[in-house]
C-alpha cells in the first residue's frame, strides 16, 4: 500500500474514531465509575470489535450486506436494542450517583464486555466501514495490505479512546467529573438511547 493511501486512510479511521458519539460516552462513563482501568479496557475492547468490521470489511461485507439484506437488518435490530437497555442502565446510574456519587459503577470486566458490544451493535461503524473504507480495497490486493487497513482502524481507535480515558482519570478532572456524575450518566443514556431510537427509526421509515 502506498504512503499516500495510507495517510487517506489513517485520515478516514482517525475522523471516525473522534467524533461524538456512544463510543465516546461509552470510555467516558467507564472511566468515571472505575478510573484509568475499566476506561483503558473499555476503550481496548471498543477497538477489537472495530477490527472485527475492519476483518469483515475487507473480506467483501459489502457484497454480503447486498445478498442477506435481512440478516443485517436483525442485527441493526439487535444492536439497537442492546444500546437502549445500555441507556436505561445510564440512566438508572444517574439516579444513583446524585445520591452517592462516590460508588463505583463499573468493572474491568464489565468495561471489556460492553467496550465490544457496544462496537459490534454500533450500525453507524457497519455503514462507515461498508462506505468508506471499502473504498480503499480493490480485489487485486494483497492479503498483507488487507491486513494494513484493519490493523489501522484498530490501532487508531485503541489509541483515541485509550488517551481518552488516560486524560479523564487525571486525579484532578476525574475527581470534577465524579462531582457531576448523575449528569453525565444521564447524559450518555440519553445518548445511547438516541441512538437506538434512530436506528429503530431508521427501519421503520
Amino acid at each position: 500500500m502506498a504512503f499516500s493511501l495510507w495517510l487517506s486512510l489513517a485520515a478516514v479511521c482517525a475522523a471516525g474514531a473522534i467524533s461524538p458519539g456512544p463510543s465516546l460516552a461509552l470510555v467516558l462513563r467507564h472511566t468515571l465509575g472505575g478510573g484509568r482501568g475499566p476506561g483503558v479496557v473499555a476503550g481496548l475492547f471498543h477497538a477489537l470489535g472495530v477490527g472485527l468490521y475492519a476483518l469483515l470489511t475487507v473480506l467483501g461485507l459489502g457484497a454480503v450486506m447486498a445478498r442477506f439484506p435481512l440478516a443485517f437488518e436483525a442485527i441493526t435490530v439487535a444492536g439497537a436494542g442492546y444500546l437502549a437497555w445500555l441507556g436505561f442502565k445510564a440512566l438508572r446510574a444517574g439516579r444513583a450517583a446524585a445520591l452517592s456519587p462516590g460508588v463505583a459503577y463499573t468493572t474491568r470486566r464489565q468495561a471489556a464486555r460492553e467496550g465490544v458490544l457496544v462496537a459490534l451493535a454500533n450500525p453507524k461503524l457497519i455503514l462507515f466501514f461498508v462506505a468508506l473504507l471499502s473504498q480503499f480495497v480493490h480485489p487485486e490486493m494483497s492479503a498483507a495490505a488487507r491486513m494494513i487497513i484493519v490493523a489501522t482502524a484498530m490501532s487508531i481507535d485503541a489509541g483515541w479512546y485509550v488517551l481518552v480515558a488516560v486524560a479523564l482519570s487525571q486525579s484532578g478532572v476525574l475527581e470534577w467529573l465524579r462531582l457531576r456524575a448523575q449528569w453525565i450518566n444521564r447524559a450518555t443514556g440519553v445518548i445511547l438511547i438516541g441512538l437506538a431510537l434512530r436506528v429503530a427509526w431508521g427501519l421503520v421509515a
